[in-house]
């Protein structure tokens, strides 16, 4: 990598984690104009800026007004780059629903996670909150996804989470989908229980799932990062 690239990313990364958003956009626009790589800006521009933003919310210097400043940094970034991105790339754009479980409403966590996927070049079908399982396993052969990932904060919605499995067994398609579940109350004996693919202890933490296509391999990155910040919120909100 170029020095001049370097320093432009680490400016990138910079500003998110700064919250300047009108920054974020002049950088990611400089990016375009010296015709660097697209996916690479995001990498390590801007998703490079929102793990650095993780990192000091587990260490409590920053917090969710923060974290929610710097996404929206991180989107206005993401507005510039997006047009640029290539449609027939030879990497896999996999698709990913996502949503909060049935009874639940608490959804901060999903929507910065959400963020994380499309900054890493994922197409995400956001559910929303209060989604009945059946819904997480139609909406997911609707649209040929290969990843269903299911967030939580209360213990009394947790068996929603092995609703979902549980149907995608009945269903006889448990093995053509991942299932990744995070939340407040969920634990990694939970997620071993109803036979979750992957979980997250907290938002510093990351779920890597390979996925290939054509001999390339994907390594998922931080899919449940900042997943499960739903706890921390609450707490902040008292």
């Amino acid at each position: 990598m170029s020095d001049s690239k370097e320093k432009l990313l680490k400016k990138i990364s910079d500003a998110i984690v700064n919250m300047d958003e009108e920054e974020t956009v002049i950088l990611s626009n400089q990016a375009i104009d010296e015709k660097y790589d697209v996916y690479e800006v995001i990498e390590k521009g801007l998703g490079d800026g929102m793990e650095r933003a993780g990192k000091l919310f587990e260490e409590e210097e920053y917090f969710i007004p923060e974290l929610l400043m710097c996404s929206d940094a991180m989107y206005a970034g993401m507005d510039v780059l997006k047009p640029y991105l290539k449609s027939d790339d030879e990497v896999c754009k996999h698709k990913i629903v996502i949503g909060v479980v049935q009874g639940d409403t608490h959804d901060i966590g999903k929507n910065l996670v959400k963020i994380m996927l499309e900054t890493s070049g994922f197409e995400v079908v956001d559910l929303g909150r209060d989604i009945p399982p059946i819904q997480f396993v139609e909406k997911a052969k609707e649209v040929d996804a290969k990843i269903i990932a299911i967030s939580t904060l209360m213990t009394t919605t947790m068996d929603g989470m092995a609703e979902v499995i549980n149907i995608l067994n009945q269903q006889n398609i448990r093995e053509k989908y991942k299932v990744m579940v995070g939340g407040g109350p969920i634990s990694q004996g939970f997620a071993d229980k109803i036979g979750a693919d992957g979980y997250s202890v907290n938002a510093a933490e990351a779920v890597r799932l390979p996925l290939v296509r054509q001999h390339r391999l994907l390594l998922f990155q931080r899919v449940q990062t900042l997943l499960f910040l739903e706890d921390s919120s609450q707490k902040a909100m008292v």
